[in-house]
């Protein structure tokens, strides 16, 4: 009974939301294949750690929802930055275009 102790301990401290892994039935299987009790908790802590390390939260999906969202809007800004910057200068060739006929025209 203190090993069930010690792994709903350890799972409850280490494990977040990100996948339920049943370490007492982990370690109760590995013990019953031969391993030493010690060795299958080592195993078990050494596995929740690995998952914890590697998968992805609610939270991290969340965040990383929220920079590409940022970064979408910093996007849009900057396309219509380059819109209004581009419009400016093709009226202002517009213009010299124009001034540059009506000069020919003049000289001619």
């Amino acid at each position: 009974m203190v090993l069930v102790a010690l792994c709903r301990s350890f799972y409850d401290l280490t494990m977040t939301e990100a996948i339920a892994f049943d370490t007492h039935r982990f370690v109760k299987r590995l013990t019953e294949s031969g391993f030493t009790e010690r060795q299958a908790e080592t195993l078990a802590e050494e596995h929740v750690v690995l998952l914890n390390a590697n998968l992805a939260t609610k939270t991290d999906i969340a965040e990383v929802k929220a920079g590409t969202e940022a970064l979408r809007q910093e996007t849009k800004a900057a396309i219509e930055a380059v819109k209004a910057d581009l419009l400016k200068w093709l009226f202002g060739a517009l213009i010299a275009q124009g001034g540059l006929i009506v000069a020919l025209v003049k000289l001619l």
